[in-house]
Parts: C-alpha cells; structure tokens; sequence
C-alpha cells in the first residue's frame, strides 16, 4: 500500500481506511469458504446464502466451530515445518514463577479463546490478516509445573527453534518469568544487541523473588546476557505500591529507562514513543516487545497476576503498542493474562488485542507479510508466484 507511518494517525484516517479496504485480497476469505463446503458439507436448501457449510471450518460464526487457535489461524503440528511460515504463535503456560496470584498457566488458552470474538480485518489499519500474513499456531511449549529452571530451558529451546528459521515469535504467557528465557532464546541468535521495550506496572528487574527467578526478575537476568544490555531496557507504565526497592536499586545502578503512567499523561503518547524507540534501538540490531498486560488500569484487567491501579487506559496502551512496533520488531510476548480471575474475557481480549495490533503495523509497514507458504498446507497470507 501507499502510505508513510504517519498516515494512519492522521486526520483523515477514517477516509484512508475506507480506500485501504478496498486494495486487500479476498483470495483467503475465498479460499476458506471453499475449504468448508468441502470439507464441512454444503448447508441445507432452505439456507439461501449458498457460501455457509453444514458444520463450521471457518471464522464464522464466531461462537462456533472453535479450533483451539490463535485467531483461528492454521494449526501447524509439525514444528519441524515451522520455517514455511512467517509468524509463528505459541503459549508458555507457566505461573510457576507467580508470587501472588497464580492462573497464568491458563493464559494462552484464554487469550486463543477471545480472539474468536474477531475478524481478521482491522479497519483504521487497513490490514487483513487472514490475506497478508503467513501465520500458523504451533501450540504450546511442555513446561514443568513446580520447576521454574527446566521450564526456562524448555522455552529457550522452543523460542530459539522458531527465531533461528527466521520465522517471527509471537509468545502467549504465562507469568512474566518468561521474559527472560525468550531473550535467552533469541540473543545467540541476533547479531549484536537486543533492545527490549518492556510494558509493565513493575519494574521486574531484582535478582531473586523468594529465592527463586520469579515473575519480578526477568530483567535483571536477561541484561546480564552479553547482548541485552540494560541500557537498551525502556519500561513503560511503572508505577504504585508494588516495585520493589531491591529491583529498583538494580535499575539505577544498571541505566534502565523508566518512564510513568505520570510520564505518558505529562509528554504524550507520540513522545514517550519516541523515547522508548530511542532508547531501545540504540546501537542495537533487534527490539524485543514484552507486554506485561497489568500495565493497563486494573478496572479494565482484573484477570492478572497482580493487579495495580491507576495504570494506562486500553486506547494508550494500544496506540503505544502501534508506534513502538512500526519500526520493527524481533518478537512479541504478552504475559500475566489470569483467566481464572477475567470477568468477561476483559483481560484476555486486551491481551490478544496487543498481539493483534503489533502484527498488523508490522504488516502495513511491509516488514512482515511477504512470505508466501511454499509447502501444501491450510495456510493464510500470500500466495505463491506463479
């Protein structure tokens, strides 16, 4: 599409969008309604819409015919093939490292679960999913209940299987103890330094929790990797009655970025944005994106970890999440969603909504989207050339 970054944060984005629409394929959409008559049996001969199949095999309708993935988004079984894809979506159920409330472990299976609620078209962005990209659910990583290091080891590998077929990590939490085995995972593989723009309402950055590498110290181990220095950590959202000095002192003494929720009300969203790129990108060659999803006001997300006041409203978050992902990004994970504690579904769309929109940015800034499936499979996004 013809567009600079600045054209969907324009005034005119409702107009834009409209005309954006209009240039997207419908080959998928095409190609998946064909795909349920065949294999779902053509509906009955009272139905006078002739496309809707006897048993469900598609998006439609959204409270039916769940297959279990993000987004309903082809099923890939076989890792090994996982290179033929471009995005690839995968759970870390793991609360082990939860030092208050757990239920994290249900998150990936909550978050997949609300993102039947969507389409895959997002209108002001002007990006189908379904057409544009090439993504596949590869399930989830076997963690270890009760065994915080040998789950670690289990999402490193997983994690550095997928980065290192040059396919692009979108990680469903979880506690946030993840984020420091998804760096370990992915730093041998990147060429130089590791940015890491990190969304939470805790600093997350003390050596030990309980004795233990818990959910408040992924970012004091993975800046001690060679190549995710802690001056390329900005952290977005802190703030109330639960950072603990001890990870505080270690953000000091190591040269974090942190910017408030007072910092975002102060400066901006476009500002604070520009900072978190700055400081992330600095001499690095990759940004990591982990989004604690408690960094959004716990009115709004009562199904997490440690809920806290007073954080960001759904509409920053979301439009911060669009700007810090345009430039580019080396992966994504979303983290702290609780199920057992989401009235409505609140906690898990907002999580699949991040995920959902960092994607599509990525996509309208053609830095994903190009790929095509090469082997015979269900597959979404661009066809192969002829």
């Amino acid at each position: 599409m013809d567009h600079s970054h600045s054209d969907a944060f324009a005034t005119q984005e409702g107009r834009w969008a409209q005309l954006a629409e209009e240039r997207l394929s419908l080959f998928r959409h095409d190609e998946e309604i064909a795909r349920g008559l065949a294999f779902g049996l053509p509906g009955s001969p009272t139905l006078v819409d002739r496309t809707i199949p006897t048993f469900s095999r598609g998006e439609l309708p959204h409270f039916a015919g769940e297959r279990g993935t993000f987004l309903n988004c082809p099923y890939l079984e076989d890792v090994n093939a996982v290179a033929d894809a471009e995005v690839a979506v995968f759970g870390a159920p793991l609360d082990s490292g939860a030092t208050y409330r757990p239920g994290a472990r249900f998150g990936p299976q909550g978050i997949r679960r609300s993102t039947n609620l969507f389409g895959t078209y997002c209108y002001e962005l002007g990006v189908d999913l379904r057409e544009q990209l090439n993504m596949v659910d590869i399930g989830d990583v076997f963690t270890i209940p009760g065994n915080l290091e040998k789950s670690f080891d289990q999402i490193s590998q997983a994690i550095s299987h997928v980065y290192a077929r040059g396919v692009f990590p979108v990680v469903l939490g979880g506690d946030h103890s993840i984020g420091y085995p998804t760096i370990r995972g992915i730093a041998p593989h990147v060429d130089g330094d590791i940015g890491i723009i990190h969304f939470d309402r805790h600093v997350d950055t003390q050596e030990t929790d309980l004795d233990e590498r818990m959910h408040t110290t992924p970012w004091f181990h993975a800046t001690n990797l060679a190549n995710a220095p802690a001056t390329n950590l900005v952290q977005v959202g802190i703030g109330g009655w639960q950072s603990p000095r001890a990870g505080v002192k270690v953000g000091r003494e190591r040269g974090t970025t942190v910017i408030t929720v007072g910092d975002v009300e102060r400066v901006g969203i476009e500002k604070v944005a520009e900072v978190a790129l700055e400081t992330a990108w600095k001499g690095a060659k990759a940004v990591y994106l982990s989004f604690d999803i408690d960094v959004i006001d716990a009115g709004f997300v009562p199904g997490t970890g440690w809920p806290e006041p007073g954080g960001l409203l759904p509409r920053e978050a979301l439009n911060l999440v669009r700007r810090v992902a345009a430039p580019g990004l080396a992966g994504i994970e979303v983290v702290e969603c609780a199920p057992p504690y989401d009235w409505a579904e609140q906690t898990a769309l907002l999580s699949s909504r991040v995920v959902l929109d960092a994607l599509a940015v990525l996509v309208r800034e053609g830095l994903l989207g190009r790929r095509a499936a090469a082997t015979d499979r269900h597959a979404w996004g661009p066809r192969v050339s002829p």
